[in-house]
């Protein structure tokens, strides 16, 4: 997995029961994101599209016949589509607005609170509109370790705790609040299980104008 992850969380997990289920699980909970929330950006046959941290497929899965370009900070040679390798932090190799989207799925809890400034205004930069999830810091289930509570108990207690679940080796991964994501991407709306918000999608349409 890169340090931005990846479109499978469980990919490089532990093996066994719980990593294989969670797969499945997560892999039809994000076809049902995508179908809810995916139609929210306004893309069209035409659109360009980046996704930045996009893994071995990203957007792909579930829009392959996009203008997809996908971008990670490790070489993936089966995506299928154009790739830059490239740190967002570092600066991407694109124009202002180059894209008439951002996509970015489950990354940017991976990047380093102090640096997420910086990484959504390179995004914000590169696209006219955006489509940015994460999971919500507010569900009681740790979505990486599969742990309950993990990501609310502070890192000393948490990285001996993160040895028990299924994650393999140890991230200092900070979920998001909702505050949080507002402020770096606009309002986002709530991914829900039953009552509980399980991510956060922030969405600003294509074509929707303003700064």
């Amino acid at each position: 997995m890169s340090r931005w992850g990846s479109e499978n969380v469980y990919a490089t997990s532990k093996a066994g029961l719980r990593s294989r289920a969670a797969s499945v699980a997560s892999g039809r909970a994000r076809m049902r994101r995508h179908e809810q929330l995916f139609a929210l950006c306004g893309v069209t046959a035409q659109s360009t599209i980046v996704d930045i941290g996009c893994g071995r497929l990203g957007l792909r899965r579930h829009e392959p016949d996009l203008d997809v370009t996908g971008v990670d900070v490790t070489q993936r040679p089966d995506y299928p589509g154009p790739l830059v390798v490239a740190d967002v932090l570092d600066g991407l190799p694109f124009e202002d607005e180059q894209f008439d989207l951002a996509y970015c799925s489950s990354v940017i809890e991976h990047v380093a609170p102090a640096d997420r400034d910086a990484f959504a205004r390179e995004l914000r930069r590169v696209a006219r509109g955006w489509y940015v999830q994460t999971p919500a810091f507010s569900f009681p289930v740790e979505p990486h370790a599969l742990l309950p509570a993990a990501h609310w108990l502070p890192p000393a207690l948490r990285r001996p705790y993160w040895r028990l679940g299924v994650a393999g080796d140890w991230e200092d991964i900070a979920l998001l609040r909702r505050a949080e994501m507002d402020a770096l991407f606009g309002p986002p709306v709530p991914e829900r299980v039953g009552p509980l918000v399980k991510s956060w999608v922030s969405v600003r349409a294509v074509g929707a104008g303003g700064s």
